[in-house]
């Protein structure tokens, strides 16, 4: 019976149909191409006391030990003064930061942007503002919150980081750039490095500066020290943010004390500013600060005028220089430099950078070098006349020229005197700007702690078929096959029966 022909073809079509259903989920299996997920992008806006920068990340969106790769792609310095500075007009940030997001949606691809994570970090200045007027600190927060809600970006919120996280993410940033973390190995995979010292950071702002390191014993300053987890290590970093001591905030108060030194209240030598240097200052420019309200006069009048006048004397500079230092609080305490902060010795290599290494190369100074070398040069830079400087520097901005000798004495204070670095420790000390293209600062190191939240993606699978057609041929199949089956089934059901019928036998009688 299963000889016929509907029953070879119904066994012709089962067959066929079970060898297509194997055959389609193999095939769909074994030949399905892992996909990278590809980039993910992060913004990061450095809202510093001076100014304002906005820097855009990206790194692979399969991430290495919860901690994304992350590199730099763009930077984009805002123009105007730091948001702290908007604390009486709010409004006005927007159109200033237009121009640099502008140019930010154009480097990431459209598609990403919903999908694309802004952060704003604010710095001293915003942490003098708040300290000073917090309800003017707050209007311009929400100001900054307002204008990225209305952008295409997802808005992670504007914040004020204190001084210890942006000290620690200054850390991160050098320790990241220089290899310190991670590093390629002949398989061209990310591995830790093998007995990899990790540097120090020091960074110099506007209103605070930072020092940041891993003590000789990080047990014995456990109190001092914050742990930072990344690629899968920990690490106990000492940091310490001194308000007040970053470069304009200390320049201030270096006026102050002029003024408060000065016979006359209206013209004031200033042995800091280049020889035939004048300026004329109102009291506001340099007594409006918090770090200087204490040292505000009886009659203080925000508008009035202070003639400087620059005598550019390196002595005399250093001389007042060291009036901004408390050296008597700690009582010759070995772990205690200045201003009644503990600090453990400095140990290792470490990396200076933001203002430091532009005021180094304003004194033609770069990476390396001895004490000496640096002391020779600060000498000769401060006792150069005003029209002497403008042939030497090779960007000449007033306001920056003017200040560079103030600087360079402060960073001699606040390294030797400051944070203990002598003629031996001061070579250890990079003076830089960047590495590669990705600039030294806190920013990355910000980021570097943000992809640490930020839920890594699953590789996505490309299939030989598409999913809803693989799913309709099984259906399609099966179900041929199926029907075959019981078609079979029948045939042998009824050819079975037709067997067992009883045989009728007629017998003929003969009449």
């Amino acid at each position: 019976m299963l000889t016929r022909t509907p029953s070879v073809v119904a066994q012709v079509f089962l067959l066929l149909s079970i060898v297509l259903v194997i055959a389609i989920a193999v095939i769909q299996i074994n030949q399905q191409q892992i996909l990278s997920p590809g980039l993910k992008y992060g913004i990061v806006l450095d809202a510093g006391s001076s100014r304002t920068t906005v820097y855009v990340y990206e790194w692979p969106a399969e991430k290495e030990n919860n901690t994304g790769v992350v590199s730099q792609t763009f930077k984009c310095n805002v123009k105007g003064p730091g948001i702290s500075s908007y604390g009486s007009s709010p409004g006005a940030l927007a159109k200033p930061l237009d121009d640099c997001l502008n140019k930010v949606k154009e480097r990431i691809p459209v598609h990403l942007h919903k999908n694309t994570s802004v952060y704003l970090g604010a710095t001293a200045g915003m942490r003098l503002l708040r300290l000073q007027n917090e309800s003017a600190a707050n209007e311009v927060l929400a100001s900054v919150q307002s204008y990225f809600r209305a952008q295409p970006f997802e808005f992670r919120g504007a914040q004020i980081i204190t001084g210890p996280e942006e000290g620690v993410y200054g850390w991160i940033t050098a320790n990241y750039l220089m290899g310190n973390f991670l590093e390629r190995n002949l398989w061209r995979t990310w591995v830790h490095p093998f007995r990899k010292e990790t540097m120090g950071a020091l960074d110099l702002g506007g209103a605070s500066t930072q020092i940041s390191f891993i003590p000789e014993d990080p047990e014995e300053h456990l109190n001092s020290t914050l742990q930072v987890k990344l690629y899968g290590y920990n690490y106990n970093v000492y940091t310490h943010s001194y308000q007040c001591y970053g470069r304009d905030e200390a320049e201030k108060r270096l006026l102050a004390l002029l003024l408060q030194k000065s016979s006359a209240s209206a013209n004031v030598n200033n042995p800091c500013y280049p020889k035939n240097y004048n300026t004329a200052l109102t009291m506001k420019d340099f007594f409006g600060s918090l770090c200087t309200q204490s040292l505000r006069p009886a009659n203080y009048y925000p508008n009035q005028h202070v003639n400087f006048h620059g005598t550019g004397d390196p002595g005399l500079c250093q001389e007042m220089v060291s009036l901004l230092f408390n050296l008597t609080a700690c009582r010759d305490r070995e772990d205690c430099p200045f201003n009644g902060i503990h600090q453990p010795k400095v140990k290792g290599n470490f990396v200076a950078f933001s203002g430091f290494y532009y005021t180094i190369n304003a004194l033609n100074l770069s990476g390396q070098f001895s004490l000496d070398d640096f002391n020779s040069s600060m000498w000769f830079f401060c006792s150069q006349s005003w029209a002497q400087l403008q042939s030497m520097l090779p960007k000449f901005e007033e306001i920056y020229a003017r200040s560079y000798c103030f600087s360079a004495n402060f960073i001699y204070y606040l390294l030797v005197h400051g944070y203990n670095f002598s003629a031996e420790t001061w070579p250890q000390i990079h003076f830089q700007k960047e590495v590669g293209n990705s600039s030294i600062a806190w920013s990355l190191g910000y980021m570097l702690s943000l992809t640490n939240m930020i839920p890594a993606e699953g590789k996505l699978i490309q299939l030989p078929l598409k999913p809803s057609l693989f799913a309709g041929l099984l259906v399609f199949l099966t179900a041929t096959a199926l029907l075959c089956l019981l078609f079979l089934v029948y045939l042998c059901v009824v050819s079975h029966q037709r067997k067992n019928v009883p045989r009728v036998e007629h017998v003929f009688i003969p009449e």
